[in-house]
């Protein structure tokens, strides 16, 4: 059965270019949505594969069309905007979109992002992160049954990083989750911390490199 794409879009010639692209190209069932206020809905009675969202919609924007969706459904998204300083601003929001793409595009390159987006959450469920246990509430973690003692810098990184496996975290993202108090800390921090974890994590799992680097972006968890 071929993967089902939601493409949220106003502007009909660009709706039409992605629908026959990602048709063509990429093999896709797709459904074309102009309106925020109705995505919900449909993700609802017809859960898609993933969600290409555009962030200027008439009825309701897609920052909110973002959460409401992430209030329910952890299904991929990538958002789409006309402006690329745009994106640090979502970056900051946390809205849990797992691309974002910056108008005017490629329509080959959207179909490529597509592509790698639904790769990399194939893989992004509980089997993803066999053998570790996270306990939120005693703020403990362990791995095969060994447990790792972590500072909580770590175990918010440890967390963020297992919950959605294969998923490329920036450091600015890491940051948030690692101070509650949005502290303006260094780059070079957020690698210590990751060099820390990734330390404990091998010690528990016979040297197994856990935790990726993807050059230019950030992390990302592998196990």
């Amino acid at each position: 059965m071929n993967r089902y794409i939601l493409i949220v879009e106003d502007e009909p010639k660009i709706a039409a270019l992605l629908e026959d692209y990602l048709q063509a190209k990429g093999g896709y069932a797709t459904r074309v949505l102009a309106r925020g206020d109705v995505v919900l809905d449909s993700v609802r009675e017809n859960p898609p594969d993933l969600v290409l969202l555009d962030l200027m919609l008439p009825g309701l924007d897609g920052i909110e069309v973002c959460k409401q969706i992430r209030g329910e459904s952890q299904v991929p998204i990538i958002m789409v905007t006309a402006r690329v300083e745009e994106i640090d601003r979502l970056l900051g929001l946390e809205l849990g979109a797992d691309d974002y793409i910056c108008k005017p595009f490629s329509p080959r390159e959207v179909v490529a992002r597509v592509k790698a987006v639904l790769r990399r959450t194939e893989g992004s469920g509980d089997h993803a992160a066999a053998g570790l246990e996270i306990d939120a509430e005693k703020f403990s973690a362990r791995f095969n049954g060994e447990t790792l003692n972590l500072t909580p810098v770590e175990f918010a990184l440890l967390r963020t990083l297992s919950a959605q496996a294969g998923r490329v975290f920036s450091r600015d993202q890491l940051m948030n989750e690692m101070y509650s108090d949005y502290r303006v800390v260094s780059d070079r921090a957020v690698d210590t911390h990751v060099k820390n974890l990734r330390r404990k994590l091998a010690s528990v799992a016979d040297g197994r490199e856990m935790i990726e680097s993807v050059y230019g972006l950030g992390y990302r968890f592998t196990a």
